[in-house]
């Protein structure tokens, strides 16, 4: 995961939260929902609100929790046996009701239960099973002399992109370009009126996600005044973005950008 520039928002305090599977099932043709409950001491942050996942491993009949969150703890963690070490991933909120935490999956083709990824795991858990989160707070947090927003993702950042849209003050101006895989995953945002929602399909099932986005990225215009750019997505996305908006005159302290996975890596979110 990369990011640069911008303090991010943390939660009060720090602790693996213990939660419960209450409900899985496919919202779209690339989104899996998991609903996890037991959520009710997790602070909502809003916006792009994210957490450390930990969830068992196919063949694991037991989630063996850190004990802390110290360095020392994450070791530990590292250096254990994968019989035993449980899948850890990065997500974010899709909606914190209450004792209910929404996570958000995207998955790209069939995923076998005896794949050790997220996407699996999303598709074969069964109401019962056990998981855990980190809460880590948030990165979106515009300076104060932000006259507008830009907002760049794909799919992995899509539940950010909701929550940001979700949370904006009413009489914020922006644009947000959001690339899907189809035009079946796009969801009601809930953007303010000034702020333009335009959606990237990709025609080429094989292309690599981000491009798109990139490149409407490129043929638009930025909002008016000094906005606050945030990128998200795949990596080369995340970087590109921010590379682009800043020889157009963005000053970087006005830019978060953060890879949430790489393409052709094994793990991601």
């Amino acid at each position: 995961m990369t990011r640069l520039r911008i303090d991010p928002v943390k939660p009060d305090t720090a602790r693996v939260v213990p939660l419960t599977v209450t409900g899985s099932e496919r919202i779209s043709p690339h989104v899996q929902r998991v609903t996890l409950g037991g959520a009710g001491e997790i602070a909502p942050l809003g916006f792009d609100q994210w957490f450390r996942a930990l969830v068992r491993r196919p063949g694991q009949t037991e989630l063996h929790l850190l004990k802390d969150v110290g360095l020392v703890s994450y070791v530990r963690y590292v250096t254990l046996p994968e019989t035993v070490r449980p899948l850890l991933r990065n997500y974010t909120v899709r909606e914190l009701r209450g004792d209910e935490l929404d996570v958000d999956v995207v998955v790209h083709g069939e995923v076998s239960p005896t794949e050790a990824s997220f996407a699996s795991w999303a598709v074969h858990v069964k109401p019962g099973d056990p998981a855990a989160v980190l809460d880590e707070g948030r990165i979106w947090n515009p300076p104060a002399d932000t006259d507008s927003v830009l907002v760049v993702s794909d799919e992995s950042g899509l539940p950010a992109v909701a929550g940001i849209c979700r949370d904006l003050p009413r009489d914020v101006r922006g644009t947000v370009i959001l690339e899907l895989p189809s035009a079946e995953d796009a969801q009601d945002l809930e953007a303010p009126d000034g702020v333009t929602v335009q959606l990237v399909v990709r025609t080429d099932a094989h292309a690599r996600p981000g491009v798109a986005a990139l490149a409407a990225l490129g043929a638009a215009t930025l909002p008016d005044g000094v906005p606050y750019v945030f990128a998200i997505g795949e990596q080369a996305l995340a970087t590109g973005a921010r590379r682009d908006v800043v020889a157009r005159g963005v000053p970087k302290e006005h830019v978060s950008f953060c890879g949430y996975w790489k393409f052709g890596a094994r793990a991601s979110r």
